[in-house]
């Protein structure tokens, strides 16, 4: 007994400290998660049957990581009617040129994806000044290599202490675990918003993060890559 107790009170305690799965915001209209490795093998086919507008996928990280399950995930969100989109995790104090070309080598993107996205979580020793710069330089490497504006992602906190003022014009993805929207110190709208990150849906083992697009769904399509041969029609008729 004493054994047994020793292997499921860790179970136990581990389970507890979870908190419950993270309800769906049915406020909001268009749905989407994110995933990296974490997440194991995702039966992607099933999710595509499930209100899942949107994925974001992890890509790469620092100068030289490339999650394990990218290209998998990549290759077969593709076959889906899910929007997808990649993401790249920053380091601040890793060369940002690097980094951006990292992630240019590492994804390629077709008509219908979402912007790249950049992460950043983390300032390191840097000042301010010296963060904003460095991710300055990386956008601006994935704009003129990818011909889109990237999105950005942190959380609530991060964004109001570091980045508020600095990039405006952007697309923001924020990360706040609340039934309250987040509101950004710049007054500026957020364009997603990941709510919670103990979602639960078939097709994926354990947890995901759950995230809403501040919009319609048409409005979600307005920010995907478009068909070239559209925007080359588009520019003759201006």
């Amino acid at each position: 007994m004493k054994y047994l107790l020793n292997i499921l009170l860790p179970l136990f305690v581990l389970t507890a400290c979870e908190g419950p799965p993270t309800p769906r915001l049915a406020r909001y209209s268009v749905h989407g998660i994110d995933v990296s490795h974490y997440q194991s093998r995702i039966n992607w086919a099933e999710l595509d049957s499930l209100t899942v507008h949107f994925a974001f996928i992890k890509a790469t990280e620092g100068i030289s990581y490339a999650d394990s399950l990218f290209e998998r995930n990549w290759e077969a969100l593709g076959a889906t009617d899910i929007r997808r989109g990649a993401y790249h995790f920053f380091r601040p104090e890793a060369p940002p040129g690097e980094q951006a070309r990292h992630f240019v080598r590492t994804v390629t993107l077709e008509t219908g994806d979402l912007p790249p996205v950049l992460d950043i979580e983390l300032i390191g020793s840097l000042p301010k000044y010296e963060l904003v710069r460095r991710l300055r330089v990386w956008l601006d490497i994935v704009e003129n290599n990818m011909g889109v504006k990237p999105i950005i992602y942190t959380n609530l906190y991060f964004y109001n202490r570091h980045l508020a003022g600095h990039f405006t014009g952007y697309p923001l993805w924020v990360a706040r675990y609340h039934d309250r929207e987040p509101i950004l110190a710049d007054g500026n709208d957020w364009a997603f918003w990941q709510y919670g990150k103990q979602g639960r849906l078939p097709g994926i083992r354990g947890h995901v993060d759950f995230n809403v697009f501040n919009g319609t769904l048409e409005q979600l399509d307005s920010l995907r890559i478009p068909n070239p041969k559209v925007m080359e029609l588009s520019e003759r008729l201006r």
